[in-house]
This record gives structure tokens, C-alpha cells and sequence, in this order.
């Protein structure tokens, strides 16, 4: 009665045990929550209503703004309900859901950051055939490969963990349900498991890995500026987003480290999806008159 038990639900510890810093960390993540979602949601309908926006580019962002959402309501939201409530507990299949939505957007996220490294290697190496290279039907075709592999991804490693049998502690040390949290609790073998979570991260690192090589590859001192100084803003995204990710899914099992691995998550859950539309939108000029028009759309309705 008692495995039954176990298998039908989870208890997450959270991220701090200290009562103290409760209410602090409840304050914080609630005003970055806010921040990302309302951040997100106004570049998605910017990129999304206004036509100036419909660039390979932009087109892009808009689907970075949009799993952006998704990562931060689907998880973010769990912390703060384990932050404001005495009871942690989770059942299997709510677990296995948010298990997917998150392999799902943090790995459509890693491909779309690839995707505008593909845009802007295009524009700075074959400028004459842009037009051509980054053509809608090529867009939307990326689109539909980012969505594609993730969602296969996503599908793949919670298939995986379903098949594997949870009869002993039903405690997970983490404030949401993440692979490497999960694995421990299992009482069969996990190996396939832990080989299909390094090649899966193997392999979106090495698409992304192609910009950096790609610029050191300029002949020329000014090409290499010209192109650092285009993507510059990228790659620190891409390298902060990619450090914590790979950091947590990439270290050895037995090296693991659960308070490294929530502070890791923190970062790529919460200041990623806060920074994202900072970095790569709020700040343009375009998007900016984007939004004022947004605004007195919504103000004569």
C-alpha cells in the first residue's frame, strides 16, 4: 500500500528550508514572474501586430517570447505556490506533465536561439542572397523544426521516465519535477535514461556551437568585429542560457549537486525568460515604436 502511495504522488523540498527566507525568495521570484510574462507578452504581440516586425529575425524572437511564457508559467508559477503554501505535494501525473512542458521549452528555446544564429550568419556572410536564404516558407520551416524536435525530444525522455518504476522515497530535492531529481527516486535501471539525456544535450550544443567558429572563421580583423558586435548580445544570452543548462544535464550522477542544480535552474527558469526581451527587443527602436503603437491601439479600444 504504502509503493502505491509513492507512485501516485511526489513532495517537492523547494529551494530553501529556511522559514526566514521564504517570504524573500516568494517577493523576488513574484516581481521577475511579472516582469517575464508581461515583458514576453508585449514583445509576442508587438512581433505579432505590427507589420514593420515581420522580419526572420523578429519572427523568431516572437517564438522565443512565446516559450519564454510557457517556461515561466509552468514552472516559476509551481515555486511560487511551494513558497506560499505548507503543502508541496504533487501528483504522478501532474509531475510527468510538468516534466514535459519543460524538456519541451527549454529545448525549443535552444533551437531558436540556433535559428537567429542561422539569421544572422546569413546576413552577415551572404547579405546579396538574405532575401532569398531567409525567405518566409524558409522561416516558417525552421519554425516547424524547432517545434518538431523539441516536441519529439519532450516526448521522448517523459516516455522514458513513465516506463521506469518509482517504489521507494517520494521525495524530490528541487522546487519542480526535472530529470536528474527524478532518476534517483527510480528502483529500476536507469541507463537508457541517463544516455539519452547526455545526447540530447550534446546535440543541441553543438548546433548552436556553429556561430562562434563560424565568426572566427572571418579572414579579416573586421569582419570578425562586425560580426561580434552584431551578435554580441546573442551570444552572452546564448552563453548564460547554455552554461546552466548544460551544467545541470551534463554533470556525472554521482557529481551532482542539488543545491548547484536549483540555482542553475533559477537562472535559466527565471532571469533568462526576465532578460530575454531587454536584450533582444525592449531595447530597439523599432519594437519600441511597435509598442507605443500597441499601447494606442489598446487605449482607443
Amino acid at each position: 500500500m504504502n509503493n502505491q502511495i509513492f507512485m501516485m504522488e511526489f513532495i517537492l523540498k523547494g529551494l530553501t528550508d529556511i522559514p526566514q527566507l521564504q517570504f524573500q525568495f516568494f517577493v523576488l521570484f513574484l516581481f521577475l514572474y511579472i516582469v517575464a510574462l508581461i515583458g514576453n507578452s508585449l514583445t509576442g504581440a508587438a512581433v505579432s501586430l505590427n507589420s514593420e516586425l515581420h522580419t526572420p529575425v523578429y519572427f523568431f524572437l516572437g517564438n522565443l517570447a512565446f516559450l519564454d511564457v510557457i517556461c515561466t508559467y509552468t514552472d516559476v508559477s509551481n515555486l511560487l505556490q511551494i513558497l506560499g503554501r505548507e503543502d508541496n505535494t504533487i501528483s504522478f501525473r501532474g509531475c510527468m506533465t510538468q516534466l514535459y512542458f519543460l524538456t519541451w521549452s527549454v529545448a525549443a528555446e535552444l533551437l531558436v536561439f540556433t535559428a537567429v544564429a542561422c539569421v544572422w550568419y546569413v546576413a552577415i556572410c551572404q547579405p546579396l542572397h538574405y532575401s532569398k536564404m531567409m525567405s518566409r516558407e524558409v522561416c516558417i520551416s525552421l519554425a516547424v523544426a524547432v517545434w518538431g524536435i523539441s516536441a519529439f525530444g519532450a516526448t521522448t525522455n517523459t516516455s522514458l521516465l513513465l516506463r521506469l518504476s518509482f517504489c521507494g522515497p517520494n521525495v524530490i530535492d528541487h522546487f519542480f519535477c526535472e530529470i536528474l531529481t527524478l532518476l534517483p527516486l527510480s528502483c529500476s535501471s536507469t541507463y537508457v535514461n541517463d544516455i539519452m539525456t547526455v545526447v540530447a544535450d550534446i546535440f543541441f550544443a553543438v548546433l548552436n556551437g556553429f556561430i562562434i567558429f563560424s565568426i572566427m572563421a572571418f579572414q579579416t580583423t573586421e569582419g570578425k568585429k562586425r560580426a561580434f558586435s552584431t551578435c554580441s548580445s546573442h551570444l552572452i544570452v546564448v552563453t548564460m542560457y547554455y552554461f546552466t543548462v548544460i551544467y545541470v544535464y551534463l554533470s556525472p550522477g554521482s557529481s551532482y549537486s542539488p543545491d548547484k542544480g536549483k540555482i542553475m535552474a533559477v537562472l535559466y527558469l527565471t532571469v533568462s525568460p526576465t532578460l530575454n526581451p531587454v536584450i533582444y527587443t525592449l531595447r530597439n527602436k523599432d519594437v519600441k515604436r511597435a509598442l507605443r503603437k500597441l499601447f494606442i491601439f489598446l487605449k482607443g479600444k
